[in-house]
């Protein structure tokens, strides 16, 4: 395995398969099958070569591992460097778990386009991978930006009748705040000599421009995850997408922010996020109980979702700025259970869209007659969102829940009124959707969950009861990684107060 480019392999042969793609033509029923075998084949055999990061991964060490380093502009210090550690090798195994469950939703859902659908699929996979990996600043932000044309293009041009206007939203939204990261890594680079990332790690920014950095970098990551009052964007884009771009969207795309604040904002810039942690605080807590009051108004099942969505973020930077074990391990198994549970409550969304073609709640009634199978899963996922034991979700909000207890008492106890609130909105929902009479004329004749569905849903069942039942699998791994951050931010605020103590003496 030391000789294998691992993971510039996971990174681009998703753009194999897309170069394959271009050169699929003849008629448009061949051309669609073709491209659909031909994207399901790839993204599969991504996912099976990125297991072997799993595999081979050594969970008793900090450092990057798969490292890759070769010449890009030496000129400028600057190399393609490639790397993960416990904590990005989990989102690397997230992004290519996903894509193939994405295309298999999206087989008979997409009829117009479909090589050009797929091919978009494709080079998102590719950025995300490649945002994961990336170990030098420049890189990583041709990945994170990249990412914005794909996701565009798919919301664009398959989305709904608002799809534009969402579009435009989105791109607009992270442009804004990217392009002060941009400033923010050029400001790095002059100041150390290099975007490598893990020499940024140990430079030792001082205490003013430390604030500036993570200022910058929090316009960026904060529309990513995103926070309040910079979310509005995420709803109009997931209604106006189509079931699977709501699914990547949710299940990796809202990661990116919660990542780069454990990437960059934590090591990097240390004694900043110490003072600005309230801030971060107070505006998740915000997220957390206003966006999920803001899901119980909702009519519309996509708009439900993702503001549940924003709310459950919040957990998620609450835990990352804990500055503690318990609270940032909470926070990286929160965001891959969302991930998955999310993104599997969007293909129940996608279920019924395509059958009576509307998200109305108030269409739908009494689903439990017609669809027992489909009223079994649904009742999993909203379980698992809600945060029942034995579940994914259950192990991340309590972990995040400890650690932010650790951290301040006033701050566990109002994040943990968006439990139940999550409870009351998830469980309002599943309610009116599956229970009561059947009265609806279009439902009568509503089919169960086909064979392709059941295969779509069968492997998210499985990691959530995983992530719940056997969660150390998924601890261990990142344990290390997160140790070696607490130890690195707690050194550098340790030196700091020392510093300003013999000062004051």
């Amino acid at each position: 395995m030391s000789d294998w480019p691992i993971l510039s392999i996971v990174t681009f042969l998703p753009l194999v398969g897309a170069a394959l793609l271009l050169l699929i033509n003849g008629e448009e029923a061949t051309v669609a099958r073709n491209s659909r075998w031909v994207a399901l084949w790839t993204s599969g055999f991504t996912f099976l070569v990125s297991l072997m990061l799993w595999v081979n991964f050594d969970a008793t060490t900090a450092d990057f591992q798969f490292v890759e380093q070769a010449d890009w502009m030496p000129g400028l210090n600057i190399s393609y460097h490639m790397g993960v550690d416990g904590i990005s090798v989990l989102f690397v195994l997230l992004a290519t778990f996903l894509t193939p469950i994405c295309i298999l939703s999206a087989w008979e859902a997409i009829q117009k386009r479909v090589k050009e659908y797929m091919i978009a699929f494709l080079v998102l996979e590719t950025m995300m991978v490649g945002m994961f990996s990336a170990l030098d600043g420049l890189l990583f932000y041709l990945f994170f930006e990249g990412v914005l044309i794909p996701m565009f293009i798919i919301i664009g041009v398959w989305g709904g009748q608002r799809r534009v206007y969402a579009a435009f939203k989105l791109f607009l939204y992270t442009l804004l705040g990217s392009v002060l990261m941009l400033v923010a890594l050029l400001a790095m680079y002059f100041d150390a000599g290099t975007t490598d990332i893990p020499t940024l790690m140990e430079h030792g920014f001082s205490y003013n421009m430390q604030l500036w950095l993570w200022l910058a970098f929090f316009a960026s990551f904060a529309v990513k995850v995103p926070m309040w009052p910079v979310h509005t964007w995420l709803p109009d884009a997931h209604v106006e997408a189509p079931t699977a771009g709501s699914v990547i969207l949710a299940g990796v795309l809202l990661k990116m922010g919660g990542y780069g604040f454990l990437r960059f904002s934590l090591p990097m810039m240390p004694l900043a996020s110490e003072t600005f942690a309230p801030l971060v605080f107070t505006l998740s807590i915000v997220a957390i109980i206003y966006t999920s009051l803001v899901a119980l108004a909702q009519q519309d099942m996509k708009k439900l979702i993702a503001y549940s969505s924003v709310a459950h973020m919040g957990i998620v930077t609450i835990g990352a700025f804990t500055f503690n074990q318990h609270g940032i391990e909470g926070s990286i198994f929160q965001m891959l259970s969302h991930g998955v549970v999310s993104g599997a409550l969007f293909l129940c969304v996608g279920v019924v869209y395509d059958r009576i073609h509307t998200r109305e709640i108030d269409a739908y009634g009494g689903l439990v007659h017609r669809m027992p199978s489909y009223a079994l899963i649904f009742m999993f996922f909203t379980m698992a969102s809600v945060g029942l034991p034995g579940t994914g979700g259950f192990v991340g909000e309590i972990l995040a829940l400890l650690g932010a207890f650790e951290a301040n008492t006033w701050v566990a106890f109002f994040a943990a009124t968006g439990l139940i609130l999550g409870a009351a909105y998830a469980l309002y929902l599943y309610r009116r959707i599956i229970f009561g009479a059947l009265t609806k004329e279009n439902l009568k004749t509503i089919l169960d969950l086909s064979p392709r569905e059941w295969l779509i849903f069968a492997p998210l069942v499985v990691i959530v009861l995983w992530m719940g039942v056997y969660p150390v699998s998924f601890l261990d791994i990142m344990h290390v990684s997160v140790e070696n951050l607490v130890n690195q931010v707690e050194t550098a605020q340790a030196a700091a107060a020392h510093a300003a103590q013999l000062a004051a003496n």
